[in-house]
Parts: structure tokens; sequence; C-alpha cells
């Protein structure tokens, strides 16, 4: 996506002016793959914010001998200097040319003391700057390759759950573990790099922990079984969750299951441009706070999604600002009764102008199998 790399920059730049800075060294990992495409372990950016699309002179790139053919193939539109440490060597360059970069933002929420200390040292002449957060600020709204790639990656762990399903791997007898395993390695066969995150298979009264590891606990005929689960498909992750029951619900089960499902529906109408995140997680949660069980709902509506799992904008009580058109969230309720059990249903979602585009496509109907 070299285009779409070159408008990055771009965007950047615009920031970087309102900021009143000269550059930007970007050291992040993820956002330096976010502006140039770059997939290896250590680099660093320095992103001058006169220059202009196509004509990037002052904008460098950095990694070491390692990377020397990859970098020439994925940032083949930047200069590139072969040095390390990365950061440090284009501080430097920095500092060689002071008058050109007099003001240098560093992204302070990444960087270590000792490691800014460094960067002063190489930096001589040139004033850092803390720049906290400025790409990450870009990453919230995707782009149409960005929603291709988490199309992708929701795909994949779609079609692996209907075949754990269809093929009889989520049954009584088995383990969390074994389930887990399983999903996870279907999710390869259908495109995936490899899971998101460490994929949750929680049964019975472990569904009521939000975030429970799965072990070798056996499911059990009765049981609800919490499933939350991703795949990562070119470095962009999918977020899905849905609770199935083994056997015939009980009443409570039901009862649980179509409350959250009422919840979670609120929350994804909810999801309109210019609309502040706290309302979002508010809508949701005043469908659970309304039956009584406020207490049980115990974390954020959703969160953004895209390079990393979990990423801006926070649907949340505490969450910051507004949804903008092309954001994609999570928005995943869940009520969770100690010692019984628990229900969460999650979807992945774009924020669009008129309705939220539904990544994650498997039935949000109980399922009891």
């Amino acid at each position: 996506m070299p285009e779409s790399h070159v408008a990055r920059r771009a965007a950047l730049r615009t920031l970087l002016r309102a900021e009143e800075l000269d550059a930007l060294l970007v050291t992040d990992l993820l956002n330096i793959r976010y502006l140039t495409g770059f997939t290896g372990s250590n680099a660093a950016l320095l992103v001058h914010a006169g220059d202009e699309p196509g004509a990037e002179r002052r904008t460098v790139f950095c990694t070491d001998g390692r990377y020397l053919t990859q970098s020439a193939e994925q940032v083949p539109d930047l200069e590139r200097v072969i040095d390390r440490p990365s950061d440090t060597a284009l501080a430097a360059r920095a500092s060689k040319h002071a008058g050109s970069y007099r003001r240098t933002g560093f992204e302070s929420h990444r960087v270590t003391v000792d490691g800014r200390d460094a960067l002063a040292e190489a930096a001589e002449g040139v004033h850092l700057v803390r720049a906290p957060g400025l790409v990450e600020r870009l990453r919230q709204v995707k782009d149409d390759g960005e929603v291709e790639a988490l199309r992708m990656a929701c795909a994949a762990a779609d079609r692996a759950l209907a075949d754990l399903v269809k093929h009889g791997g989520l049954r009584p007898g088995r383990t969390e573990r074994e389930v887990a395993r399983e999903l996870e390695n279907r999710m390869l066969d259908y495109g995936a790099a490899g899971p998101a995150f460490e994929t949750i298979v929680a049964a019975g009264a472990n569904s009521a922990v939000p975030h429970h590891r799965p072990t070798d606990t056996v499911l059990r005929t009765g049981d609800l079984v919490k499933i939350d689960f991703g795949a990562l498909v070119d470095g962009y992750h999918s977020d899905m969750t849905r609770t199935l029951v083994l056997g015939q619900p009980a009443e409570w089960q039901r009862e649980l299951y179509e409350l959250v499902a009422a919840a979670q529906a609120a929350g994804r109408a909810a999801l309109t441009v210019d609309r502040p995140v706290t309302e979002v997680d508010a809508a949701a949660r005043a469908v659970i706070e309304d039956a009584g069980y406020g207490e049980q709902f115990l974390h954020g509506l959703g969160h953004g999604v895209g390079l990393e799992i979990h990423e801006a904008p926070a649907l949340a009580k505490t969450g910051e600002g507004r949804l903008a058109a092309g954001m994609a969230v999570t928005v995943e309720p869940g009520v969770y009764l100690s010692g019984r059990g628990g229900v969460r249903i999650e979807d992945t979602l774009v924020v669009r102008e008129s309705a939220p585009e539904l990544l994650t496509l498997t039935t949000k109907q109980l399922v009891a199998i």
C-alpha cells in the first residue's frame, strides 16, 4: 500500500504543523509499519513536517543490516540509513541539520527515561519535544486497505468457528485447551497468520471470568461456553466473542443471553458519527443496569481494533472523544454470575455515515449444541 503510506505521512505532517513541530522521530514499530509498511523488528523514522508527497527529501528511515534487503523492498520511497541504534542515528542526523529540525517531537509514551537521555545526547542543538500519541490519533480512522484486512481477519475467524461447530469440535468431554487449539489451527487454515490474541475458551462456571485462560477443564452438558477469539491477517486483528450452550439451555441461561443480546444491539445502534464514546457505552450499559445486573457488567463496552487488538478509541465510562466514520471498534457487553456462568457477545464493526458495517458475521442467536 505505498500510496496509503504516502497519504498517512502527509496526514501526520498536518498534525506536526498544528503542533508547531519541525519533525517527529517515530520509534514505535507499529507506527513505523503504519507509515512505511516496514515489518521488521528494529527501525526508526524521522518525518519532516515541511516535506511534500513525492518530494520527501528530509524524511529518513533507518534500520540495521539484517533488514537491508527487506527495507529496500518495503520502504522504496524514502531515504534509508543502515545503522544501529536506529533512533539515535536519526537523532544525530537531525543534529547535523539542526536548522531544519529545531523542534523535533518524539514518542514520549514509548521512550524510556534512559532512551530519552540517549536521544538528547545524540540530538545536540535540537529541542526534543514530547509528542505522545500523534500517529495513534491517525490510526483510529481506517482507510480502505485497512478495512479490507480487517474484513479478511473477521472472515477467517467466522469460518473457523463454523467449521469447529460443524465437525463436532465443541462437545462434552473435550477440554477448554483442546477447543482453543483446534480453533486457532482452523483460523490458520483460512489464511490467518496466527491468532489475534490468546484464545479464550471458558466453560461452565469459568464463563463468568471475563478473561479466563483455557485450562484442562472438561466441557459438560449444560455448560455455557464463552469463546473470545480473533485472527491476524496482514497485521490486522479481528475480535469476536460468542457464547454457546451444550445441550438445551436452562431458563436462566436463556434469559441472561437475551439480556446481553439486547444490550449488544443497543450498543451497535449507538455507533453513529460524532457520538461521544461515553454515550455508546451508556446505551448498552443502561439495558443491563435496568435489568438489575449493572454490577455484573465488569468492563467497558468495547475498544478500537486494528494493528493492535486494543487501541483507541475506548468505548467506556472513562473513554474520551467522539466516533468518526472509519473507526473500527468492538461492541462486547457481558454479564458474569460468579460460580454459575456468564455471557458475552462481541462484534467488530466499522463506523459509517449511515449505519455501522458489521465485520463479524457469525449468528448472534443462542446456539445450542
